[in-house]
């Protein structure tokens, strides 16, 4: 890894005031206005509060929402021939990936960190685990959404490819039970979408695999394989969609 190399784009990333707030700022405002500033923040929620179970979702959607737009940028700089220019360079494709595999690290670390502190300041509670094993799976997990965000790159090879990956994040994650509890055939269908079983995986320490209904009246015990399968399954998908979208974009040229 290349660490001038690295220090340019973490300098170009925060040049785009845009991005930065939609990736930091936004998930953390969602938090305090459907978490923290709740009426119903405190109530307990498993391990913890319903201010944790709103801030480790908001967190999800930040972190995913870094890691789309630096896998989208680093498809459409390949296809526009900044990957050529790179070639005139030292720099070797290992380390080209490697460095945006770290921006992408540090960019996913903004948002969750940053509604980590928040959360901590304005009441959110959880066991130890709670914070630290939803902190590693977020993380960890968002790093598969690189992916996504690379296949939108590869297939469109535009600026506004990214911000359609991006934007795509909020359907999926309504649709993931994300923003807020889902029931009936809308939870059944949302077990199918990419976000559902990495979202479930991250509140897990907190709800100890049991679900909330829409209403609030019902609890569901989902098993552990139903959202690994999901994370796997998906992971699988994109990683094919991205050999194929590779594929095709030579074909093209």
């Amino acid at each position: 890894m290349n660490a001038t190399y690295l220090g340019l784009e973490l300098k170009r990333f925060f040049r785009d005031v845009t991005s930065v707030f939609f990736i930091a700022v936004l998930p953390s405002l969602l938090y305090v206005i459907f978490g923290a500033a709740q009426s119903y923040s405190t109530e307990p929620a498993g391990n913890g509060n319903v201010s944790m179970y709103v801030l480790l979702s908001m967190a999800a959607y930040g972190a995913v929402t870094a890691t789309v737009s630096i896998g989208g940028s680093a498809a459409v700089e390949r296809m526009q021939g900044w990957g050529r220019q790179l070639g005139l360079t030292p720099l070797g494709d290992a380390s080209f990936v490697a460095t945006k595999a770290m921006v992408g690290l540090i960019v996913a670390l903004i948002p969750v960190g940053l509604i980590y502190v928040i959360g901590a300041a304005t009441g959110a509670r959880g066991t130890l685990t709670v914070w630290l094993l939803g902190a590693v799976i977020l993380l960890v997990g968002a790093g598969i959404f690189s992916i996504y965000g690379l296949i939108f790159g590869l297939v469109f090879r535009t600026e506004s490819a990214v911000g359609a990956a991006s934007g795509s994040l909020v359907i999926l994650a309504f649709l993931g039970n994300l923003f807020f509890p889902l029931s009936g055939l809308l939870l059944t269908i949302a077990k199918f979408t990419p976000l559902y079983g990495y979202v479930s995986l991250a509140r897990r320490a907190l709800t100890d695999g049991y679900l909330v209904t829409a209403d609030g009246t019902q609890m569901i015990f989902e098993p552990l394989w139903q959202p690994v399968t999901n994370v796997v399954v998906w992971t699988a998908l994109f990683v094919v969609a991205a050999l194929a979208a590779v594929r095709f974009g030579r074909r093209r040229q």
